[in-house]
């Protein structure tokens, strides 16, 4: 594993450690150079509450890998987190910079009914 990623790594430690202590569910990013992907994650952490990703027919199209997609994955996160019956949740953005497509995403799901 090179260096770039074991930092990434180390600072989603940090950050799941910190989120564990809130007891809530969790919205889980992760972020591919094509794709990017959401979970909502339980508060135990041992089921998948709702998901969302570009690669969902639905979402596949020319405008997978930006900010754009980014924020059509967020909007529909929100809205399939909503149906489950979960209004808060803490953001767990896996170690990557709050900017570009992790920030549009987070401001979607806000949009949304996501409270974080």
């Amino acid at each position: 594993m090179n260096k770039k990623k074991q930092s990434r790594m180390r600072r989603a430690r940090r950050g799941r450690k910190h989120i564990g202590k809130l007891e809530v569910p969790r919205l889980c990013v992760y972020r591919s150079p094509r794709h990017i992907y959401a979970q909502v994650i339980s508060a135990s952490g041992d089921r998948i509450e709702a998901s969302a990703s570009t690669v969902e027919p639905t979402l596949r199209g020319d405008n997978t890998g930006n900010v754009e997609g980014a924020s059509k994955v967020g909007a529909l996160i929100a809205e399939r987190a909503k149906t489950q019956g979960i209004e808060k949740v803490a953001f767990d953005r896996s170690g990557y910079k709050y900017h570009g497509r992790v920030k549009a995403l987070a401001d979607a799901a806000r949009e949304g009914v996501l409270q974080f």
